[in-house]
């Protein structure tokens, strides 16, 4: 069979799968790097190529970095800046929170501000009443559109700027792309004000994170206990506890201030159903609950084994909510330092982000175990699963092939048709597969398009660069779009229901607006 036919066949079959949502992403992934091996499209090689692609370990590299962040209390602290300055008003804080990542976005790319920031907005969304799944996919889309604010809010504008130069005509500017990306920053927050609560659904995610404030509030009237006996800082906090059937504390003396058998926790007080328990010769029961106190270490070494008592609010996520805890200057700084390197290009992103990843280990804000844990290897498996199809588009010819039949199609038409044309065929492959690859795909047959009628590139390039960035219609046409999928409770179809606005939107400023600020005469 023609390879050709092959890999539209493992396209349409792996684009099936997504949408069925009844078979995990990362299975999917590896089966479409398997079956462009087991067909002979690819070799071995580049089969599995993506799992040692430098775009994958910087995806994975920067959840290490965001995790650290997370632990060590910056993002608690960054939220709690967010909501005491903007207030917990939704127009607000969505105006407040679009134009702060499509600032980040622009200077170190989407992938890296998503991953970043997506802790950040999980909190902010829980301490001001907004359900999550009504801010991370707008915010998101909101970093899309950041992206076309600077040449190095994402690689596509790295490589149409190469591109402009390679057909003679001058790169474009740092923030040339801005021309675009204003437009379609303030268009995108528009409709996610306008129309984000009639197409987004209504879902909670599971693990929210905790709110220590209220949660302090909650326990201290339910234990009747008195503020300064519940003061949780940067080294010491609380947590409750159950005693479950079967452990080996059953039975055993216990007394509001008495020091557990560890030596490390105290029992600021214990309760049995509504009643407290105050007695010093109460004996415990299953199904008693406990208030220790101790330090976060200590709190989570002797409530985590499971056996002997059950934890309600584990030790690890309430310690995050510590704002600038243990690590908190060093993890800043460490990031930092990775931002300037991506900002000043000085080592490859992959590098910058293995160096902050290995840095944070090293410092010992992060234990390595912990570092791997807090990866999530969802997105770095699909984006390293799908890159070899991109290969394989590239290789046998599929790609040249849509070019090609583009070409003829618009060819005579007038220049805006023929803009039209490359539009929308970058729109659609941009869904399915990665967006640099897309761009690469139809990169030739626009400055080609472009020459044939006798204007300029310039145009077509930027109109190629936007619509690259429209990446909104499956969480599988970037990984960003991916990150936030578990945290906000997204299906595949809300993505579709949601990104058909913007896809729109992206539409218009790419065919009508671009040529207004960049004109086909040059």
């Amino acid at each position: 069979m023609d390879p050709i036919i092959i890999v539209f066949v493992i396209l349409a079959v792996a684009v099936a799968a997504f949408v069925s949502n009844r078979i995990p992403l990362a299975v999917i992934a590896v089966g479409v790097s398997l079956a462009l091996f087991l067909t002979g499209v690819l070799d071995l090689h580049q089969a599995l190529a993506g799992f040692g692609d430098p775009t994958v370990l910087f995806i994975a590299s920067l959840f290490v970095v965001s995790e650290a962040l997370e632990s060590s209390g910056v993002i608690a602290w960054a939220g709690q800046q967010v909501i005491t300055r903007t207030g917990t008003g939704r127009v607000r804080l969505i105006v407040v929170l679009s134009l702060l990542t499509a600032v980040i976005t622009a200077m170190i790319s989407v992938n890296g501000s998503i991953a970043a920031m997506l802790p950040l907005f999980v909190v902010v969304a829980a301490r001001s009443g907004i359900p999550p799944s009504h801010l991370l996919m707008p915010l998101t889309f909101a970093a899309h559109a950041g992206s076309m604010l600077a040449l190095t809010g994402t690689p596509v504008n790295i490589i149409v700027s190469d591109a402009a130069a390679d057909a003679g005509e001058r790169p474009f500017g740092f923030f040339e792309f801005a021309l675009a990306g204003l437009p379609l920053l303030a268009g995108a927050i528009l409709i996610i004000l306008f129309l984000g609560r009639r197409l987004l659904p209504n879902r909670t995610a599971p693990n929210a994170p905790a709110d220590l404030q209220r949660l302090g509030e909650l326990l201290r009237r339910q234990y009747a206990l008195a503020p300064e006996d519940m003061q949780p800082s940067a080294s010491r906090g609380f947590t409750e506890v159950v005693i479950p059937p079967r452990s080996t504390l059953i039975g055993m003396h216990v007394f509001p201030g008495m020091i557990t058998p560890s030596g490390d926790l105290v029992v600021l007080a214990a309760r049995r159903g509504e009643e407290l328990l105050e007695g010093a010769e109460t004996l415990l029961q299953a199904g008693d609950v406990l208030l220790l106190d101790g330090t976060w270490d200590d709190l989570s070494r002797h409530t985590s084994d499971g056996r002997e008592v059950l934890i309600v609010d584990h030790p690890d996520q309430l310690r995050r909510a510590i704002p600038l805890g243990r690590g908190a200057k060093r993890s800043m700084v460490i990031s930092g330092v990775m931002v300037l390197l991506l900002i000043t290009a000085v080592v490859p992103p992959a590098v910058a982000g293995l160096l902050a990843a290995g840095a944070l280990i090293l410092s010992r804000v992060l234990p390595i175990t912990q570092a791997f844990r807090e990866i999530r290897w969802t997105p770095v498996v699909l984006v390293a699963g799908m890159i070899p199809l991109s290969v394989a588009f590239q290789e046998t010819g599929a790609a040249q092939l849509i070019a090609d039949g583009l070409k003829t199609l618009v060819g005579g038409a007038g220049p805006t048709a023929a803009l039209a044309a490359i539009v929308v065929l970058t729109l659609v492959l941009g869904q399915l597969i990665s967006n640099t690859a897309t761009v690469l795909i139809v990169l030739p047959v626009s400055v080609a398009l472009a020459q044939a009628m006798e204007v300029s590139p310039l145009p077509f390039l930027l109109a190629l660069a936007v619509a690259g960035s429209a990446a909104f219609m499956t969480p599988v046409a970037t990984p960003a779009n991916l990150m936030v999928m578990e945290p906000g409770q997204y299906r595949f179809g809300d993505y579709a229901r949601f990104g058909l606005p913007f896809l729109v939107m992206y539409f218009v400023v790419a065919v009508f607006w671009v040529p207004v600020v960049l004109p086909f005469g040059g």
